[in-house]
């Protein structure tokens, strides 16, 4: 490496946040949030910032793992839509409370990517591209909810890589996690968000009202049909007429499509602040169902971090906020990125109609 590119590179990790604290911290602070151990106030607020840093420090692997899953997708599908997240406090916090083994420090998922493209075979494509890599970068985990879809009917493709990068060694070992998708896996996910903000229940963590899980199980195992994929668990049996008729009878007993539609945000009512940002703060107030966007350069990328925890400081308290902070290119990009920030389930509700009017066929 020449002595200018060891500059391009100092600059720009001096850009990013890097972790302050050691693996054996990250994990007691993780325990704290979490309530496995005894806690004061002065304890949780430590746990907390301890928390903030952690995560911050995976925006930089995330970033250099976005370049390339870009420079890929040229070849395999131009019009694929890619955008990165930091995984929300609450989402964290649940997650070490649901699995009592899991330490802090060794959660993959913390920093996210993902890619929705337009096809199967498109998806098939990318996931074989990233299996003949040839980075240093370490492949320790691969699910493939596509063959083998969740209970709950989730879909999608996950790869989990620790961070290799002897010019970085203050991010060595940090996990990341790729999730490549289809747009109808995606929009499948999307509405399963939007209804369980607006039920107020836990519907992504198989929690909740029993009849709106069983009608994401039908809606998944439908489209599962559609692109000619391994069947949820618990169709394997069914005809695909069968469960359309299951899919439209289950709709109509709950108004999904019409509850769905209702919850869409008109354009007037999307606040972007002035400004252009490779980050953006995304803001859903449900309560008003208004959403703010907050740009954010590379260069304020901690400020961005500070507002970002302190917006979920105001959801802990109540508050019926959600944030999530991403880079995903302009603010349609974004949208489709992240629709269920926007309560956009467009997709989800074309797919379902096609489905209805199929089961009457």
């Amino acid at each position: 490496m020449s002595p200018s590119d060891l500059i391009v590179l100092s600059e720009l990790t001096m850009t990013f946040v890097s972790p302050q604290y050691s693996r054996n911290q990250v994990n007691r602070a993780g325990d704290v949030l979490a309530g496995r151990t005894e806690f004061d106030l002065d304890q949780w607020v430590w746990a907390s910032a301890v928390l903030a840093n952690w995560r911050a420090s995976h925006a930089y692997p995330i970033n250099t793992f976005q370049a390339l899953l870009r420079l890929k997708l040229k070849e395999i599908d131009s019009k694929a839509l890619v955008a990165q997240r930091l995984k929300r406090f609450p989402s964290i916090v649940t997650k070490l409370q649901r699995f009592p083994e899991m330490q802090l420090a060794r959660m993959q998922d913390i920093g996210g990517l993902r890619a929705v493209v337009s096809s199967m075979a498109r998806l098939r494509k990318i996931e074989i591209a990233y299996q003949n890599a040839t980075f240093k970068h370490l492949l320790v985990g691969a699910k493939d909810y596509v063959n083998e879809p969740k209970e709950d009917g989730y879909r999608s493709i996950h790869l989990v890589y620790r961070y290799k990068n002897v010019r970085a060694p203050m991010y060595e070992g940090l996990s990341l996690e790729l999730q490549l998708r289809t747009r109808l896996q995606h929009a499948w996910a999307t509405a399963v968000e939007t209804m369980g903000t607006f039920l107020g229940q836990a519907l992504k963590s198989g929690q909740g009202d029993t009849d709106w899980r069983q009608f994401f199980e039908k809606a998944s195992a439908a489209i599962a049909i559609v692109e000619r994929t391994s069947p949820v668990p618990g169709f394997e049996d069914c005809a695909p007429k069968d469960v359309f008729i299951q899919v439209a009878e289950a709709e109509r007993r709950l108004k999904v499509l019409h509850k769905l539609s209702g919850f869409a945000i008109a354009a007037d009512r999307i606040t972007t602040e002035r400004g252009q940002g490779a980050y953006h703060l995304v803001i859903l107030d449900s309560g008003s169902r208004t959403v703010s966007i907050r740009p954010y350069a590379l260069a304020r990328l901690e400020e961005a971090n500070h507002a970002y925890s302190e917006i979920e400081a105001r959801t802990n308290a109540g508050e019926p906020i959600e944030a999530v902070l991403v880079s995903a290119g302009p603010i349609d990009a974004l949208r489709k990125a992240y629709p269920n920030y926007f309560l956009d389930t467009a997709a989800f509700v074309t797919q379902i109609e096609k489905v209805i009017a199929d089961s009457r066929g």
